[in-house]
Protein backbone atom coordinates (compact mmCIF):
# COMPACT_ATOMS: atom_id res chain seq x y z
CA UNK A 1 0.00 0.00 0.00
CA UNK A 2 1.48 3.07 -1.47
CA UNK A 3 -0.81 5.33 -0.54
CA UNK A 4 -4.06 5.24 1.98
CA UNK A 5 -6.93 6.08 0.03
CA UNK A 6 -9.50 7.97 2.21
CA UNK A 7 -13.59 7.77 1.82
CA UNK A 8 -15.56 10.89 2.52
CA UNK A 9 -16.97 9.00 5.84
CA UNK A 10 -13.61 8.94 7.32
CA UNK A 11 -13.68 12.46 7.64
CA UNK A 12 -14.01 13.66 11.24
CA UNK A 13 -13.41 17.25 10.74
CA UNK A 14 -12.44 19.32 7.70
CA UNK A 15 -8.83 17.81 7.93
CA UNK A 16 -8.90 14.80 9.98
CA UNK A 17 -9.98 11.45 8.71
CA UNK A 18 -10.12 8.58 11.24
CA UNK A 19 -9.24 5.25 9.97
CA UNK A 20 -9.65 1.38 10.86
CA UNK A 21 -10.52 -1.86 9.63
CA UNK A 22 -7.56 -2.93 6.65
CA UNK A 23 -6.10 0.35 6.14
CA UNK A 24 -5.60 0.49 10.01
CA UNK A 25 -4.09 -2.50 10.56
CA UNK A 26 -1.96 -1.75 7.66
CA UNK A 27 -0.56 1.01 9.20
CA UNK A 28 0.30 -0.44 12.29
CA UNK A 29 1.63 -3.68 11.48
CA UNK A 30 3.46 -2.45 8.32
CA UNK A 31 3.96 1.04 8.45
CA UNK A 32 4.72 0.87 12.10
CA UNK A 33 2.89 3.95 12.64
CA UNK A 34 3.51 6.38 15.72
CA UNK A 35 2.00 9.77 16.81
CA UNK A 36 4.01 11.97 14.59
CA UNK A 37 4.10 9.86 11.54
CA UNK A 38 3.67 11.55 8.30
CA UNK A 39 1.55 9.15 6.05
CA UNK A 40 1.10 9.44 2.11
CA UNK A 41 -3.04 9.84 1.67
CA UNK A 42 -5.24 10.43 -1.40
CA UNK A 43 -8.96 10.88 -1.18
CA UNK A 44 -10.78 8.60 -3.77
CA UNK A 45 -11.80 10.51 -6.80
CA UNK A 46 -9.58 13.44 -5.44
CA UNK A 47 -6.29 15.07 -4.79
CA UNK A 48 -3.28 13.31 -2.93
CA UNK A 49 -0.95 14.54 -0.08
CA UNK A 50 0.10 14.02 3.17
CA UNK A 51 -1.07 13.57 6.66
CA UNK A 52 0.34 13.29 10.35
CA UNK A 53 -1.10 10.47 12.78
CA UNK A 54 -2.22 12.64 15.85
CA UNK A 55 -3.64 9.99 17.92
CA UNK A 56 -3.64 5.89 18.06
CA UNK A 57 -5.64 3.35 20.23
CA UNK A 58 -6.09 -0.27 19.71
CA UNK A 59 -8.80 -0.15 16.71
CA UNK A 60 -8.45 3.32 15.12
CA UNK A 61 -6.10 6.11 13.86
CA UNK A 62 -6.79 9.58 13.54
CA UNK A 63 -4.82 11.40 10.77
CA UNK A 64 -4.39 15.36 10.33
CA UNK A 65 -4.41 15.38 6.42
CA UNK A 66 -3.37 18.12 3.50
CA UNK A 67 -4.81 17.17 0.34
CA UNK A 68 -2.60 19.81 -2.71
CA UNK A 69 -1.73 17.30 -5.50
CA UNK A 70 -2.98 15.51 -8.19
CA UNK A 71 -3.30 12.55 -8.57
CA UNK A 72 -0.96 11.19 -11.81
CA UNK A 73 -2.41 11.57 -15.31
CA UNK A 74 -4.36 8.77 -16.89
CA UNK A 75 -3.33 7.15 -19.98
CA UNK A 76 -4.86 7.24 -22.84
CA UNK A 77 -5.62 3.96 -23.64
CA UNK A 78 -8.99 1.59 -23.89
CA UNK A 79 -8.54 -1.99 -22.87
CA UNK A 80 -11.06 -4.31 -24.76
CA UNK A 81 -10.16 -7.95 -22.57
CA UNK A 82 -11.59 -11.19 -23.00
CA UNK A 83 -13.13 -12.00 -19.84
CA UNK A 84 -10.32 -14.50 -18.06
CA UNK A 85 -10.06 -16.38 -15.22
CA UNK A 86 -11.66 -15.22 -12.42
CA UNK A 87 -8.09 -15.55 -10.40
CA UNK A 88 -6.25 -14.72 -13.26
CA UNK A 89 -8.54 -11.63 -14.06
CA UNK A 90 -7.93 -9.84 -10.19
CA UNK A 91 -4.76 -9.75 -10.73
CA UNK A 92 -4.84 -8.28 -13.99
CA UNK A 93 -7.20 -5.77 -13.01
CA UNK A 94 -4.97 -4.54 -10.18
CA UNK A 95 -1.86 -4.10 -12.97
CA UNK A 96 -4.54 -2.34 -15.64
CA UNK A 97 -5.61 0.12 -12.48
CA UNK A 98 -1.67 0.50 -11.54
CA UNK A 99 -0.64 1.67 -15.29
CA UNK A 100 -3.45 4.29 -14.99
CA UNK A 101 -5.89 3.06 -17.68
CA UNK A 102 -9.62 4.64 -16.85
CA UNK A 103 -11.06 2.63 -19.53
CA UNK A 104 -11.85 -1.07 -19.22
CA UNK A 105 -14.26 -3.11 -21.10
CA UNK A 106 -14.44 -6.78 -20.46
CA UNK A 107 -15.44 -9.16 -23.81
CA UNK A 108 -17.31 -12.22 -24.36
CA UNK A 109 -15.50 -14.33 -26.74
CA UNK A 110 -16.23 -18.21 -27.79
CA UNK A 111 -13.27 -19.16 -25.60
CA UNK A 112 -14.33 -17.69 -22.75
CA UNK A 113 -15.78 -20.15 -20.49
CA UNK A 114 -19.34 -19.36 -19.75
CA UNK A 115 -19.14 -19.65 -16.56
CA UNK A 116 -16.32 -17.14 -16.01
CA UNK A 117 -19.13 -14.33 -16.52
CA UNK A 118 -21.30 -16.01 -12.92
CA UNK A 119 -17.90 -15.33 -10.64
CA UNK A 120 -18.47 -13.36 -7.77
CA UNK A 121 -15.80 -11.34 -8.80
CA UNK A 122 -17.60 -9.50 -11.23
CA UNK A 123 -19.92 -8.78 -8.20
CA UNK A 124 -19.28 -4.51 -7.94
CA UNK A 125 -17.97 -4.46 -4.36
CA UNK A 126 -15.40 -7.35 -5.48
CA UNK A 127 -14.61 -5.11 -8.54
CA UNK A 128 -13.91 -2.01 -6.61
CA UNK A 129 -11.56 -4.05 -3.93
CA UNK A 130 -9.23 -4.84 -6.83
CA UNK A 131 -9.26 -1.03 -8.41
CA UNK A 132 -8.83 0.52 -4.62
CA UNK A 133 -5.59 -2.14 -4.74
CA UNK A 134 -4.58 -0.96 -7.77
CA UNK A 135 -5.13 2.77 -7.03
CA UNK A 136 -2.56 2.08 -3.65
CA UNK A 137 0.10 0.46 -5.78
CA UNK A 138 0.20 3.58 -8.02
CA UNK A 139 -0.63 6.33 -5.48
CA UNK A 140 -3.45 7.66 -7.65
CA UNK A 141 -7.33 8.42 -6.44
CA UNK A 142 -9.70 7.66 -9.69
CA UNK A 143 -11.09 4.87 -10.31
CA UNK A 144 -11.59 3.18 -13.80
CA UNK A 145 -14.82 2.69 -15.80
CA UNK A 146 -15.68 -0.71 -16.43
CA UNK A 147 -17.89 -1.80 -18.90
CA UNK A 148 -19.32 -5.68 -19.12
CA UNK A 149 -20.14 -6.32 -22.98
CA UNK A 150 -21.09 -10.22 -23.13
CA UNK A 151 -22.38 -10.07 -26.58
CA UNK A 152 -18.98 -10.05 -28.47
CA UNK A 153 -21.09 -9.49 -32.26
CA UNK A 154 -23.20 -6.46 -31.56
CA UNK A 155 -20.57 -4.46 -29.48
CA UNK A 156 -17.84 -5.38 -31.80
CA UNK A 157 -20.23 -4.10 -34.89
CA UNK A 158 -22.43 -1.40 -33.65
CA UNK A 159 -19.80 0.30 -30.70
CA UNK A 160 -16.42 -0.57 -31.47
CA UNK A 161 -16.15 1.46 -34.73
CA UNK A 162 -17.26 4.68 -32.72
CA UNK A 163 -14.47 4.13 -29.95
CA UNK A 164 -11.45 3.02 -32.19
CA UNK A 165 -12.42 6.29 -34.52
CA UNK A 166 -9.23 8.68 -34.77
CA UNK A 167 -6.98 6.06 -32.60
CA UNK A 168 -4.40 3.72 -32.63
CA UNK A 169 -6.42 1.21 -32.78
CA UNK A 170 -5.21 -2.65 -32.29
CA UNK A 171 -5.30 -6.23 -31.70
CA UNK A 172 -3.46 -8.27 -29.96
CA UNK A 173 -3.06 -11.39 -32.10
CA UNK A 174 -0.32 -14.33 -31.84
CA UNK A 175 0.95 -15.10 -35.84
CA UNK A 176 0.31 -11.63 -37.31
CA UNK A 177 2.14 -10.18 -39.23
CA UNK A 178 2.77 -6.56 -37.81
CA UNK A 179 4.82 -6.45 -34.57
CA UNK A 180 3.06 -4.46 -31.75
CA UNK A 181 4.39 -0.59 -32.38
CA UNK A 182 6.28 0.89 -29.40
CA UNK A 183 5.95 4.74 -28.15
CA UNK A 184 2.41 5.60 -29.37
CA UNK A 185 1.84 9.31 -28.72
CA UNK A 186 -2.00 8.90 -30.43
CA UNK A 187 -5.10 7.76 -27.95
CA UNK A 188 -5.03 3.89 -28.32
CA UNK A 189 -7.43 1.13 -28.51
CA UNK A 190 -6.36 -1.95 -27.66
CA UNK A 191 -7.94 -5.54 -27.49
CA UNK A 192 -6.45 -8.29 -25.95
CA UNK A 193 -7.93 -11.59 -26.46
CA UNK A 194 -8.33 -15.20 -23.90
CA UNK A 195 -5.41 -17.78 -23.65
CA UNK A 196 -5.20 -18.87 -26.97
CA UNK A 197 -6.40 -15.39 -28.41
CA UNK A 198 -9.43 -14.48 -30.54
CA UNK A 199 -10.70 -17.13 -33.00
CA UNK A 200 -9.74 -16.43 -36.76
CA UNK A 201 -13.63 -15.14 -37.16
CA UNK A 202 -13.49 -12.63 -34.10
CA UNK A 203 -10.35 -11.27 -35.07
CA UNK A 204 -11.77 -10.85 -38.64
CA UNK A 205 -14.76 -8.94 -36.74
CA UNK A 206 -12.54 -6.85 -35.25
CA UNK A 207 -10.42 -6.15 -38.47
CA UNK A 208 -13.49 -4.92 -40.34
CA UNK A 209 -14.39 -2.62 -37.33
CA UNK A 210 -11.05 -0.92 -37.49
CA UNK A 211 -8.24 -2.29 -35.61
CA UNK A 212 -4.91 -3.92 -36.97
CA UNK A 213 -3.70 -7.25 -35.75
CA UNK A 214 -0.30 -6.38 -34.09
CA UNK A 215 1.98 -9.47 -32.20
CA UNK A 216 4.56 -9.42 -29.36
CA UNK A 217 7.32 -11.99 -31.22
CA UNK A 218 6.71 -15.43 -31.63
CA UNK A 219 6.20 -16.92 -28.00
CA UNK A 220 2.59 -17.46 -26.99
CA UNK A 221 1.83 -15.45 -23.79
CA UNK A 222 -0.38 -15.95 -21.20
CA UNK A 223 -3.29 -13.09 -20.58
CA UNK A 224 -1.29 -11.86 -17.51
CA UNK A 225 2.27 -11.22 -19.08
CA UNK A 226 1.07 -9.92 -22.45
CA UNK A 227 -1.39 -7.26 -20.43
CA UNK A 228 1.07 -5.60 -19.32
CA UNK A 229 3.99 -6.38 -21.95
CA UNK A 230 1.60 -5.23 -24.44
CA UNK A 231 0.56 -1.51 -22.21
CA UNK A 232 4.81 -1.11 -21.24
CA UNK A 233 5.71 -0.93 -24.84
CA UNK A 234 2.74 1.18 -26.53
CA UNK A 235 3.03 3.76 -23.65
CA UNK A 236 5.05 6.83 -25.33
CA UNK A 237 8.26 6.97 -23.33
CA UNK A 238 7.66 10.59 -21.24
CA UNK A 239 4.65 8.76 -19.02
Amino acid sequence: MNLILLHQKDFIDTNRVRLHGRRFEHARKILNVTIGKVLQVGLIGGKTGSGTVTSIDATTLEVEITLDKSPPAPISITVILAMPRPKVFKRVLQGLTAFGVKEIILLNSWRVDKSYWQSPSLEPEALREQLILGLEQARDTILPNIQLQQRFKPFVEDDLPELAVDSCALVAHPGSSQPCPANVEDKITLAIGPEGGFTPYEVDLLVNAGLNQVHLGARPLRVETAVPALIGRLLPSNV
